[in-house]
């Protein structure tokens, strides 16, 4: 019975929560742009009943970039653990993502109205501007998510788990690949 990587996951990120690893909530995003360059962002990862989950503004460049097969990874220190992943994207339904919206901070729900406006990643004369602009958004009152706010829950394919905390020095390096909903299991040369 080969173990389930993502329960692995879902565990060592317990753990790194459990020492409050700044790193426990995030991921690092890597996609390729239009022009073909590799790009790399720090996103947060979210677990949502259904698994994982990215959320998305679709004024961001990197919308158009994580259709179909995205990588991520998530590295660990207080554990000295990297999983790297590929992973299909199925977009999040309207009604996950208002009732999601509404948790997060007011700071970042004004930014996503702001995205309405000017797209994500636009350049502004500076910060003070960017402030600015920000405070003079229009925005709906109650607060609702804009029709940009997307969500993508991630379905991996591929897992790998690297632990470099082996008393003898040499890491363990395994990688899972599902096949028809079969995780199987390969120990790689680290």
């Amino acid at each position: 019975m080969v173990d389930d990587p993502l329960l692995r996951f879902q565990e060592d990120r317990r753990k790194a929560r459990d020492a409050k690893d700044p790193m426990a909530a995030v991921c690092v995003l890597a996609t390729v742009d239009e022009d073909g360059l590799p790009q790399a962002r720090t996103l947060v990862l979210r677990d949502i009943a259904e698994g994982l989950a990215i959320y998305i503004n679709a004024s961001s460049p990197k919308w158009q970039q994580v259709q179909g097969v995205i990588a991520l990874q998530t590295w660990w220190p207080s554990l000295q653990v990297q999983y790297r992943m590929q992973a299909r994207c199925e977009e999040l339904p309207a009604t996950h993502i208002a009732e999601s919206w509404q948790l997060r901070p007011d700071m970042p729900k004004h930014l996503d109205w702001l995205y309405e406006q000017i797209a994500q990643g636009s350049a502004v004369e500076d910060r003070e501007d960017l402030l600015a602009q920000l405070d003079t958004a229009p925005r709906p009152e109650p607060l609702v998510a804009p029709p940009n706010a997307r969500g993508l829950l991630l379905l991996p394919q591929s897992i790998e788990r690297l632990d470099l905390n082996q008393t003898n020095g040499v890491h363990e390096r395994r990688r899972y690949t599902l096949h028809a909903d079969q995780w199987a299991v390969e120990t790689l040369i680290p």
